[in-house]
């Protein structure tokens, strides 16, 4: 039956990537009214990224991997958008999650930028599938331009087909980097290295847990062929330590690490290129979570992620959580996350093989996060003057001087004595730096009453 604009639906998924797209589209088709809320124009979230329809691209397929599992939850999600059952408000940034009266008031500012306008929803239960961001480490001139994160060249060439320099150097770790390393290698760039500062040979570690995924396997051989046929050399236990140029990068100094990622000396070469993209593996982007006070762990690459049960519940009643806010492990795992928190909040019983699936791909991405958690020491190739909050350009030096002489012993205090986090990204790219150098083994999960920039004016009419 369609949906009443002012009746509260059985079920809002804030986020509309795989984990969402596979909660909405098995929740409706379990009879359930579902809001489907994103901040993208287009589903699809961070993985299934697509060109605008004016850019003309004939198969945006061609730049992903595992297409077909998001072609047929697309393909879901029109049939029942059409028929009523789902909702899809696209460019709606949801900035706070409220109990109003025995329903979740879902609150979102509108438009592609937030500046739209507000908008406000009611629902029953609340699932959150709002992905992760990436986490990056600071290092001498990772601000000049031609610096960008590994998975923003991967959107730059999914959504805008541009490549950001003709020479780009991957580095980082994670398996994304391998990922995007192909892709801008197929798309025309020249890759001369991958710098990975962990060792794949760590995957060996979990024989059965890669016995028990194979898909991950061909995936992973996939890339290396494709890396292969490019000419494209991966170099693990290395790091990029220095970007050089003046006005944008003109080349980086990468060098061996040992195994807590300090630099060796005298391992360090020079390495011509116009961009390098960089990425640390990811974070789950947990705002909207820690402010309803949902309970965090710690997972084995040193992020804080969702405390959910088998049934993908969150530690408050009537909030789930799927995909990479409880752990990060790819677009699989998501989809059959979702696909089980659907049938919980309709009460249905999922199958064995969904339960099963669910287990093995989660055991895969807690050995994931172990291979790639990063070493101790990447810090070591920290100067005084490198910048680590980007946003308030305070330096390497002004928090180690807070630490060492101010007696700041936690990411907080830090924060009160330098103003590191205070600025427009709200720590999300300094946080996992500035808590190593405070010395907290895990970034503290913030909680925070605005998830996303809201206008004053839509505060003030609250």
């Amino acid at each position: 039956m369609p949906i009443s604009p002012s009746d509260p639906h059985d079920l809002a998924v804030i986020g509309a990537g795989p984990a969402g797209l596979a909660a909405a589209t098995t929740a409706a088709g379990l009879g359930l009214t579902v809001a489907l809320v994103d901040t993208a124009a287009r589903p699809g979230g961070q993985f299934y990224r697509q060109p605008a329809p004016a850019l003309g691209a004939d198969r945006p397929q061609a730049l992903h991997h595992s297409w077909r599992g998001y072609a047929r939850r697309a393909a879901l999600l029109d049939a029942q958008l059409a028929a009523g059952r789902i909702r899809h408000f696209a460019e709606h940034h949801v900035w706070a999650v409220t109990r109003d009266a025995g329903h979740w008031a879902v609150h979102a500012a509108t438009g592609p930028d937030g500046a739209g306008g507000r908008a406000e929803l009611s629902a029953r239960h609340v699932l959150l599938a709002t992905g992760a961001y990436e986490r990056q480490l600071p290092f001498p001139g990772w601000t000049l331009p031609g610096v960008i994160g590994a998975g923003g060249a991967q959107a730059m060439l999914k959504a805008g087909l541009v490549l950001p320099g003709r020479r780009i150097v991957v580095a980082g770790s994670g398996p994304l980097l391998l990922a995007v390393a192909a892709s801008l290698a197929t798309a025309g760039a020249t890759v001369p290295v991958v710098a990975e500062a962990g060792r794949y040979a760590g995957y060996a570690r979990a024989p059965r847990t890669l016995a028990a995924n194979p898909r991950k396997l061909i995936e992973a051989a996939g890339h290396a062929a494709t890396l292969g046929r490019y000419g494209v050399r991966v170099h693990s236990r290395s790091a990029v330590t220095a970007v050089h140029g003046t006005e944008r990068v003109e080349a980086v100094t990468m060098a061996r690490v040992d195994r807590d990622w300090r630099p060796v000396p005298g391992t360090g070469r020079r390495i011509p290129c116009d961009a390098l993209a960089v990425g640390h593996g990811l974070v789950p982007q947990l705002e909207l979570a820690t402010a309803l006070g949902c309970a965090t762990r710690p997972t084995p690459d040193g992020t804080p992620a969702l405390v959910v049960d088998d049934r993908q519940r969150t530690t408050v009643e009537g909030i789930w959580a799927a995909g990479e806010t409880c752990g990060v492990g790819g677009a699989e795992l998501a989809f059959a996350e979702g696909e089980l928190a659907a049938h919980a909040v309709a009460g249905r019983a999922p199958g064995a093989a969904l339960r099963r699936r669910r287990e093995r791909l989660r055991r895969f991405a807690h050995t994931m996060a172990a291979v790639h958690a990063p070493g101790s020491g990447w810090s070591a190739a920290l100067r005084p003057d490198t910048e680590v909050c980007r946003c308030e350009e305070v330096t390497a030096g002004r928090i180690r001087r807070a630490v060492d002489e101010l007696g700041a012993r936690d990411t907080r205090t830090v924060k009160l004595l330098t103003r590191a986090g205070m600025g427009w990204c709200q720590g999300r790219m300094c946080g996992p730096a500035v808590a190593h150098l405070a010395g907290e083994p895990t970034p503290p999960a913030d909680r925070r009453p605005l998830a996303c920039p809201v206008l004053l004016d839509q505060l003030a009419r609250e």
